[in-house]
């Protein structure tokens, strides 16, 4: 039976157009796709609904969670009348807005003390404000210079709906009329995720330009000693074409993180295309074009599928973590290497045949005397090959004093921190940002922890007893709360201060209550909510609230029959850190068992362990380099380990492959070694630092969260080459010292 890659080989040579047209077709179909792609913030990007967690952040979301837009009164004297009227004008208009429960300012205050309207003169709105409660008007008029109205959404609106509010309200700000000096702006969580959404939308343009126009560079400078340099440039817009039509085509939303993912595989997917263009010109001289092309597909893409494949199981280890846009990341990545090899494979020969390719004079990427020439590429072939021959006669030093290093690594990325908290991870300068923070620090700050109680009947005399006993203990005795809203605080309002003790009066004091305030707390008889309002705190602060208040609603001995889970946004940021503590190790651990059974399955040999070991020792050097840079661990930066294994396998393997093919035509081992360095680890250096050039491009993003995870991967990817090129022959000097080979004599007299 024909090996498939020469089916293959023999099919672009006798029907090159047919299969031309064929991947014409796909091509077309994924162009397709480009339309259906959407954007994703939210919640939803940070917990899988599908999870217990995930499930009750949704139900209570859908059943009580309320996002609040905020409006921004800002003038010389926001206590004009002529303000007033105009805030007091624009809120009834928005009552009227679909999804919006309600609208409150300072105005409805002023006009409640004044018999329902609102006072027409200065005096009289300044002796209002002088007798209200100072709490409220704290939160409400903060200074004679701006106020707030909160507008309430529906609980359940969903974020495509919260954008069409968004849109509305901006809508009739425009066409209202504001008095000369009155600045309206329009702040809140659904303000920020969309004005976050149309960044990444705007940043995922910019990123895949710089990323192209810095390959395109990359390739100009280091590819230029074959003809057609830039047609890995070609075929990687090919495959990242294809990589966003199949998101479009199979849902998968872009994300914060599926962002990086872009000049991720720009930087891989030039790999591919500069291994197949290399090999191609390195055949072509020597043979005809159908032949290269035979030789080239045939023996080169096996070896770069197993790469390809390696670099894949890196990318599927994140299917498993469990934030879903680590996940999202990781499958994204994964349909983009598919891509960008498929493109590879096909359009280098393709290409060759269409315009009947001619290469260069000769260099010494190629020659087969290369101590005779002088170019830098023919230099630097040399100094490879003398380099690897080196370390393979001495590789004990060298594995002990990469593997040190590594350790040392693996010790530090202990002490690294991590980062959950959204508002770290966006622009500094982004508008919505700095309003969120002139809110926080006006009214305070805006976050609650809710915690969801559910009974037989959570109505009881006995339930709403703990209940209110609780919310009264956390108050007490945890800094950080500073309120407390539910079904018990509600029932004492309006019972003038005093809690029922039996549950008809418990019912009649319930039927009393407005039915718009009863649904934020109450849900039937089975289920009810405690809202803790908090002070502004770090993440990692908040985290321990959530730890604290799980344990004290333990130690506080519920009734029997009566469960209690927190949940909100609060809670659900902690978890994600507790995520991304748990799950870098995770993934990572099954990035390498994934490679490593790969490996074993397709070499059954021992020595299939190779590629695997200089990858332990640059996933090492990476935990160094967080710490000593100084960078967090994000949702984004925790996927660097996989990523990682992903990337580098692709170097060790191509290494070892090479090694194989010297091996196999009779090749002394320091030999094999040193000719397949040589020969491959120029193409493997252009591809790296190519891929380096495309990872760069992720340091330009404003967004912190990407910048940083390009600052890292850039790193990640000159250790991935080093080591490749440094440790790998070392590993496999090892491996045929002690282990043997069947193709060659033993290799025991390699002296150290």
């Amino acid at each position: 039976m024909k090996n498939p890659y020469e089916w293959l080989a023999a099919a672009i040579n006798n029907h090159t157009w047919t299969v031309a047209g064929i991947a014409a077709a796909i091509f077309i179909v994924a162009f397709f796709g480009l339309s259906m792609v959407t954007m994703q913030t939210g919640d939803e990007t940070y917990v899988d609904k599908a999870t217990p967690r995930g499930a009750l952040l949704n139900h209570y979301t859908e059943t009580y969670g309320s996002d609040a837009i905020m409006l921004i009164y800002e003038a010389d004297s926001v206590r004009s009348p002529d303000a007033l009227r105009y805030i007091d004008r624009l809120q009834e208009d928005l009552r009227n807005e679909r999804y919006v429960a309600g609208v409150s300012g300072v105005v409805d205050l002023l006009k409640q003390a004044n018999g329902g309207t609102l006072p027409s003169s200065k005096a009289e709105i300044d002796g209002i404000i002088g007798q209200a409660p100072p709490e409220l008007v704290e939160r409400m008029l903060p200074s004679d210079l701006m106020t707030i109205s909160v507008i309430a959404l529906e609980p359940g609106v969903s974020q495509e709906a919260q954008e069409q509010v968004l849109g509305n309200i901006e809508s009739a700000i425009r066409i209202s009329e504001p008095p000369p000096g009155l600045a309206v702006t329009v702040s809140g969580t659904p303000a920020f995720s969309k004005e976050m959404g149309e960044a990444m939308g705007a940043q995922m343009g910019m990123l895949i330009l710089a990323a192209m126009l810095l390959m395109v560079l990359a390739v100009m400078l280091l590819f230029s000693h074959v003809r057609y340099r830039l047609l890995p440039v070609g075929i990687v817009a090919v495959g990242l074409i294809m990589t966003f039509g199949f998101m479009g085509l199979f849902g998968i939303p872009v994300s914060m993180t599926v962002i990086a993912a872009f000049p991720v595989l720009i930087g891989i997917g030039i790999d591919y295309a500069i291994q197949f263009h290399a090999r191609f010109d390195e055949e072509i001289r020597h043979r005809t074009i159908p032949e290269a092309i035979r030789t080239t597909v045939a023996n080169l893409g096996p070896s770069v599928l197993i790469a390809m494949s390696a670099t894949a199981l890196g990318f599927i280890a994140m299917f498993f973590a469990p934030v879903p846009m680590v996940a999202d990341f990781g499958l994204v990545c994964t349909i983009g290497v598919v891509s960008c090899y498929t493109a590879a494979l096909i359009i280098v020969p393709v290409f060759a045949i269409v315009t009947r390719y001619r290469p260069k004079k000769e260099t010494g990427a190629s020659s087969p005397a290369p101590e005779h020439g002088n170019s830098f590429i023919e230099q630097y072939d040399r100094f490879l090959g003398r380099l690897a021959y080196t370390v393979a006669k001495h590789p004990i030093s060298i594995i002990l004093l990469f593997a040190v290093v590594a350790a040392g690594g693996y010790y530090l990325d202990q002490s690294v921190p991590i980062s959950a908290d959204e508002k770290t991870f966006v622009p500094d300068d982004m508008p919505a940002l700095r309003d969120m923070e002139k809110l926080t620090r006006t009214m305070g700050s805006t976050s609650t922890v809710p915690i969801v109680v559910t009974a037989d009947d959570v109505r009881s005399p006995e339930t709403l007893a703990w209940i209110e006993q609780f919310g009264v203990y956390e108050q007490e005795n945890n800094d950080k709360i500073t309120g407390v809203t539910s079904i018990a605080t509600l029932i004492r309002e309006y019972n003038d201060g005093v809690m029922p003790s039996t549950g008809r009066e418990i019912d009649e004091v319930t039927a009393r209550i407005p039915e718009a305030t009863l649904k934020r707390y109450l849900n039937g008889n089975m289920e009810a909510v405690l809202e803790f309002s908090t002070v502004d705190m770090e993440m990692s602060v908040a985290r321990d609230l959530v730890g604290r208040m799980q344990s004290d609603a333990v130690w506080n001995n519920p009734p029997a029959g009566v469960t209690v889970k927190i949940t909100g946004s609060m809670e659900m940021f902690a978890a994600v850190m507790d995520d991304i503590s748990d799950s870098r190790t995770y993934m990572t651990m099954l990035g390498f068992a994934f490679i490593l059974g790969f490996l074993i399955l397709v070499y059954r040999k021992f020595g299939a362990v190779s590629p695997v070991i200089p990858i332990v020792f640059i996933v090492g050097w990476n935990g160094a380099i967080m710490y000593l840079l100084g960078l967090d661990y994000t949702p984004l930066t925790a996927v660097l380990g996989s990523m990682t294994i992903g990337v580098a396998s692709e170097y060790t393997i191509l290494i070892m492959e090479r090694c194989e093919e010297e091996l196999a035509r009779g090749m002394e081992f320091l030999d094999a070694i040193q000719t397949a360095v040589q020969k491959i680890g120029t193409a493997v250096t252009v591809s790296g630092l190519t891929t380096v050039f495309g990872f760069s491009a992720l340091t330009l993003s404003t967004f912190n969260i990407i910048s940083n995870f390009g600052i890292v991967t850039v790193i990640s990817v000159g250790f991935s080459l080093v080591g490749a090129i440094v440790v790998m022959p070392a590993v496999l000097a090892l491996m045929y010292r002690y282990t043997g080979h069947s193709r060659v004599p033993a290799v025991a007299g390699i002296a150290e």
